[in-house]
């Protein structure tokens, strides 16, 4: 049996098993449920405790647990040299792209970087079945399935750093009327908290979402400067980080907040107004492309047909 034929094979049995999966799910065992409410009476009756067998429902176990377990480490070692960061610092970069935010924290890292290899995986049988299909050698298909696996790979990363640039441009859009709606409240005389919580009450949207997450932080506990200063080291929009300093440093020493918010915004306004006219000196020399492309070798054309029976003569 040759590669091409043997890919196919485990392909599509992968796939069959994968089906029958969806379809048919499998019975779950009640022993782990179960025997957590048996220690007591294995202990009066004189047996052991088997403290070893105990294990939180759906913990898994045996090959499942095993395989899990490799799939986990072997994500965690590809993720760690494709992203070349510590878990830390993911988890950072997780929390400024908005991703698997419905996951506990201490699971994100992990789940990021299963989801990653898994993804390598099926671009990698994808792209060496076309290819198998297409009759190649055995070479070409190991070398597509090797282009496939590290194209998912970097996929995923691609993939959080334009979630965290979209991120970024939506959250420099919507501070430009937030910093003037909390310039308004502080000139009424309101302190930082409560012009946070109006702001949170009456605005929507991702800077209004990290001011809810300051007055969480708050709520827990913390001073309202130490939780504005702690959403200002996660934010993944420096503008909005120093937003956030500028009301903890109010919350903290007192300042005057609406002059300062104003300025904010002026300067804001002002580097937008800055990326827009680099963004249209852009696409207009974009545009000349084309038309030089076309014309350029047309207008050579017209030019250059006279030149022989001006060189050589001729009617």
């Amino acid at each position: 049996m040759d590669a091409s034929a043997l890919l196919v094979a485990v392909v599509s049995g992968g796939a069959c098993a994968a089906l029958a999966r969806l379809w048919v799910r499998p019975t779950p065992r009640l022993g782990a449920r179960v025997r957590p409410y048996t220690v007591a009476s294995r202990s009066a009756l004189g047996r052991s405790v088997d403290t070893v067998a105990v294990r939180t429902p759906g913990g898994g176990g045996g090959l499942g647990a095993l395989v899990r377990s490799v799939i986990i480490r072997a994500a965690k070692r590809l993720g760690g040299l494709v992203d070349g960061t510590a878990d830390d610092a993911l988890l950072l970069r997780l929390r400024q792209a908005g991703l698997l935010t419905s996951l506990p924290p201490e699971r994100r890292v992990q789940e990021y970087r299963v989801r990653q290899l898994l993804a390598a995986t099926a671009w990698a049988l994808t792209c060496g079945w076309l290819v198998a299909l297409g009759g190649q050698p055995p070479t070409a298909t190991l070398g597509a399935a090797a282009l496939g696996f590290v194209y998912g790979l970097t996929r995923a990363r691609a993939r959080v750093d334009r979630a965290i640039e979209q991120r970024r441009v939506r959250m420099r859009v919507e501070l430009y009327t937030v910093n003037l709606l909390l310039s308004l409240h502080a000139r009424a005389g309101g302190g930082v908290t409560q012009a946070v919580r109006r702001t949170v009450e009456r605005a929507g949207g991702l800077v209004a979402g990290e001011f809810a997450e300051a007055l969480r932080l708050h709520s827990g506990g913390q001073r309202m400067g130490e939780a504005l200063e702690t959403v200002a080291r996660a934010s993944p929009e420096p503008h909005a980080a120093r937003t956030y300093r500028l009301l903890a440093h109010g919350a903290e020493y007192g300042a005057d907040l609406a002059a300062g918010l104003r300025a904010l915004s002026a300067d804001l306004r002002d580097e937008r107004v800055e990326a827009m006219r680099r963004s249209a000196t852009r696409r207009r020399a974009a545009m000349l492309v084309p038309i030089i492309a076309i014309l350029a070798p047309v207008m050579l054309l017209f030019v250059a047909a006279p030149l022989p029976s001006i060189v050589f003569g001729g009617s």
